[in-house]
């Protein structure tokens, strides 16, 4: 075989790695999990089924968490994941956050997402913006045994988030701060709020900055939501009336804040894609049994062919949003951009587990309609997976914009 001379010049500027398959094995695929990986992912499995399992369905009926399943949390060290052992966290990597999520949303949602925002959202702020002594002070309370919640979403700041009306003004020593949040999660709970607030609006976004608040501070927990799913999660409104912020509690720069808020929720993101994925795949593996014990026409209806196409069709997709979150937080850890892969993980995630949630709903026929099995729970959980921490158009906008970026001339 002969090459041109053009062919041959590219080619001789070509550097063609060959892999051993030991080496190939050292790079290994996005199933290849650290020891300490595997441990804490087993871990929030057997804790999944041994203590939330049980009270899944009285949860979600009184639609508060049990205490109990809570303090379980921080027992096993999961409300800590990545913060440091000697701050009297995990000191586990990001992808344990992402695969404990991920195994707690296979059993309860609400569970996973109160994980999720400690994890990803406050914890990752303090650890990013906060200096030695709020690092300090701050990060073992939050995880050994106190809830934190992320302060940003206002009555006319959704996707719009710097629309903040919520203020801060500088005072002898103190801010005084003044405003009100919504949709916040885990607020019946906390006891440490990430707020953020505007110290001069007439630089608008430029003038966000974020504060550490106290409940004790004079926090006030106004209405809670009455939730189509994930309803053991605490989701309500605060009010902040002339609260004395100590000027050491504010979180990284003055003025500061929106960057904050980008850059931690296209984290954010990937862990509601890992508690999408949970909920897709703990529908489909309580679903799966039934078909092969249900018959009809003297036949298991998992083995007729129109039933075989849905359910192959389902895992696949199952796959590839684990493969799309696995990918987003392995680029995280590596420290490199993620903004595209994160967006485009929680959009398909959440995509896959409204669809694998209906199907379930659909195969397990008039009792997949009922409480009996916990398919319709799984497709109430799943909604909020296309509203929160961006919603599926802004995903959209957000992948669009860094696409026309990489091909405009």
């Amino acid at each position: 075989m002969f090459l041109s001379r053009s062919a041959r010049s590219i080619s001789s500027r070509l550097s063609v790695r060959v892999f051993s398959k030991n080496q190939a094995a050292s790079i290994g695929s996005l199933r290849n999990f650290t020891e300490e990986e595997i441990m804490l992912r087993d871990a929030a499995s057997k804790f999944s089924s041994a203590i939330v399992a049980p009270k899944v369905r009285e949860m979600d009926e009184n639609e508060a968490v049990d205490p109990a399943v809570l303090k379980g949390l921080f027992d096993q060290g999961f409300m800590g994941v990545e913060t440091p052992m000697e701050l009297g966290g995990t000191g586990a990597s990001f992808t344990s956050a992402v695969l404990i999520i991920e195994e707690l949303a296979k059993v309860d949602a609400s569970i996973s997402v109160i994980c999720d925002v400690q994890n990803t959202l406050v914890n990752t702020v303090f650890r990013n913006y906060g200096n030695a002594e709020l690092q300090k002070k701050y990060l073992p309370q939050l995880a050994q045994s106190k809830v934190g919640c992320f302060c940003l979403s206002e009555v006319g700041s959704g996707s719009d988030a710097f629309a903040l009306k919520t203020k801060a003004e500088k005072k002898d020593g103190y801010w005084l701060l003044n405003g009100s949040k919504m949709w916040i999660t885990n607020s019946k709970e906390a006891e440490i709020f990430l707020v953020f607030a505007n110290i001069d609006p007439s630089k608008g976004y430029k003038g966000i900055t974020c504060f550490i608040v106290e409940k004790e501070m004079g926090v006030q927990i106004m209405k809670k939501e009455q939730k189509l799913g994930i309803r053991a999660s605490s989701t309500c409104s605060l009010n902040f009336d002339n609260i004395k912020v100590p000027e050491e509690n504010v979180l990284g720069e003055l003025g500061k804040g929106y960057q904050i808020a980008i850059g931690i929720l296209n984290e954010g993101r990937i862990g509601i894609a890992a508690q999408m994925l949970g909920i897709a795949q703990g529908a489909y593996d309580y679903t799966l049994p039934y078909l092969f014990q249900r018959k009809q026409f003297g036949k298991e209806i998992g083995n007729f062919q129109g039933m075989q196409f849905q359910y192959a069709q389902v895992a696949t997709q199952i796959e590839a949003a684990r493969l799309l979150t696995y990918n987003a937080a392995r680029l995280k850890e590596e420290g490199v951009s993620f903004i595209t892969e994160a967006a485009m993980a929680k959009l398909y995630a959440s995509q896959i587990a409204e669809k694998s949630s209906s199907r379930c709903v659909e195969w397990l026929g008039g009792v997949g309609f009922t409480r009996e099995f916990p398919a319709e729970k799984f497709y109430r959980d799943c909604k909020i997976g296309a509203i929160y921490e961006g919603t599926s158009n802004i995903q959209l906008q957000t992948i669009a914009k860094q696409i026309s970026a990489k091909y405009k001339d």
